[in-house]
């Protein structure tokens, strides 16, 4: 049995799922109870489980994600939902100093079960403040584990192991990626450790993640029609990397693009080339490229921001300068 759904509505049935199977979660964020949340993720729950366990908070993301740390260290099992990833800066100090480090500096003593939900990426008009990727910073930090589920099935079925984790995990959905259908199995699991092959090739790599997936996937049709046959790569766990379907996925095919919606300079793209390099370099075949966002801000006006962003063109161009 399958179910059709969009990217949305699996992570409200997730969600749905979650606040049914343990009285310890719930939810909170700004505009996620009355309003439905920012892109009606949460639509229909406070509803359905009330205002204890559907809440919304006050414009500081900086306080509600303190009290959800704490919540967290009392036993309960929170899921801060902060708007947007540009307003995750305001609440760094207590993602980075304070849920990152709680385990290691209390010597194992405590640790933080939270899961922090953010939309993340561009390609919707919204301009430079509201088209952050910053899943790479996140991805820097020990302590976390930083999820970017590309597909539905992965938007419903990646919260149930990040709730069940000990430690802080923070989840990534692509802004982009809402509307997006796709049938998944009924009844079906997910890890949150290894990254995903989404199609099986054999001349060139294509690591992609999040937002970048799509494109990546339509790259490689792009180069299928050119006598290509490219691999992608859904790296979907972002820390830790999985380095090992990473770099069987690159001996196999001897050349590798990797896509990144972040911008190029100190980004995660440079990181996967560099773990690559210090561990399969004598099984490439040509240098390794990547395909990032332009180091601009990301403008508003429809023309500049897809020129600014990865584009399926620009990946498959990527690859076909490999090969050539």
């Amino acid at each position: 049995m399958t179910l059709r759904l969009s990217y949305r509505e699996a992570m409200r049935e997730a969600l749905r799922e979650a606040l049914h199977g343990d009285p310890r979660v719930f939810l909170m964020g700004e505009d996620v109870g009355r309003y439905g949340g920012s892109y009606a993720v949460s639509k229909g729950l406070l509803e359905e489980f009330g205002p204890e366990r559907v809440r919304d908070t006050p414009l500081s993301e900086l306080g509600f994600t303190g009290a959800g740390i704490g919540a967290a260290l009392g036993g309960m099992r929170p899921i801060v939902e902060v708007m947007t990833v540009n307003f995750s800066l305001l609440a760094l100090d207590q993602i980075v100093n304070t849920a990152a480090l709680y385990r290691h500096m209390s010597g194992g003593q405590f640790s933080v079960p939270l899961v922090i939900r953010m939309a993340t990426g561009a390609g919707r008009q919204v301009a430079a403040q509201h088209s952050h990727s910053f899943e790479g910073w996140f991805a820097s930090i020990p302590g976390i584990r930083v999820l970017a589920p590309a597909t539905v099935e992965d938007a419903r079925r990646m919260l149930a192991p990040a709730l069940a984790a000990p430690d802080p995990v923070l989840i990534f959905e692509h802004a982009g990626l809402y509307n997006m259908e796709e049938e998944i199995p009924e009844a079906s699991s997910v890890d949150i450790h290894t990254a995903q092959v989404r199609r099986a090739g054999k001349d060139v790599s294509l690591i992609a993640y999040g937002g970048g997936l799509p494109k990546a996937k339509q790259a490689a049709e792009l180069l299928s029609a050119q006598g290509i046959d490219a691999e992608v790569v859904d790296l979907r766990v972002l820390r830790p990397l999985d380095d090992a379907t990473i770099m069987e996925s690159v001996a196999k095919c001897r050349r590798a693009v990797i896509v990144d919606e972040g911008w190029r300079s100190v980004g995660l793209a440079a990181e996967v080339m560099a773990r690559i390099v210090e561990q399969v370099f004598y099984e490439l075949d040509a240098p390794l490229a990547r395909v990032c966002s332009a180091e601009v801000p990301i403008p508003y006006a429809r023309h500049l921001e897809e020129a600014a962003l990865p584009q399926a063109d620009k990946i498959a161009a990527a690859a076909c300068q490999l090969i050539s």
